[in-house]
């Protein structure tokens, strides 16, 4: 979040709100996130706070299987939620400790690729990718591609012509 590792950070318990504020080349954009931690014991309060949002991220542990096993559940409660109309993003959190690592990065795609969801690994205690994780969130975002193109019926034609010169009076004034 504030592009440094807080080693005396303690988790989430329930769900934390942050803001974050972006700029990408033409825009400004204004993130709201809700940490929901991902604890059983909170699981109820989970829906609302999907309900009416726009993304989900996705975290697991690339060191604990069980964490990518559970993906799949969160995955289908936003789906639940929100449909189709969300975008999701599956992140594989701790590539730091690649040592212990016990999901692969092609386990990680290809559970990504089933699930329609996108995907990308970081860490944050080193900070590898975390400005990508949200740069694709935020370019993924509706509204954010390129203006869209315009049907037919929506265009107005309009006809530039130069307009006949005037002839120039005695005063020299050709207004």
């Amino acid at each position: 979040m504030y592009d440094s590792f807080d080693n005396t950070y303690q988790a989430t318990i329930g769900i934390d709100f942050l803001s974050k504020t972006m700029y990408l080349e033409d825009r400004t954009i204004r993130l709201q996130l809700w940490d929901t931690a991902g604890q059983e014991r909170f699981r109820s309060l989970i829906p609302s706070y999907i309900r009416d949002s726009a993304v989900a991220v996705i975290v697991f542990d690339i060191t604990n299987l069980n964490s990518f096993q559970q993906t799949s559940k969160w995955i289908d409660d936003v789906r639940t939620e929100r449909g189709s109309d969300v975008i999701i993003m599956l992140v594989g959190n701790k590539t730091d400790l690649a040592d212990k690592r016990q999901v692969s990065i092609e386990e990680g795609e290809r559970k990504a690729r089933e699930l329609s969801t996108m995907y990308i690994e970081t860490t944050a205690k080193a900070g590898y990718n975390v400005k990508q994780l949200f740069r694709r969130v935020a370019a993924a975002l509706p509204g954010m591609d390129s203006t869209p193109e315009k049907s037919k019926e929506d265009m107005i034609d309009i006809k530039l012509e130069k307009p006949p010169e005037q002839p120039v009076t005695e005063s020299g004034c050709s207004c």
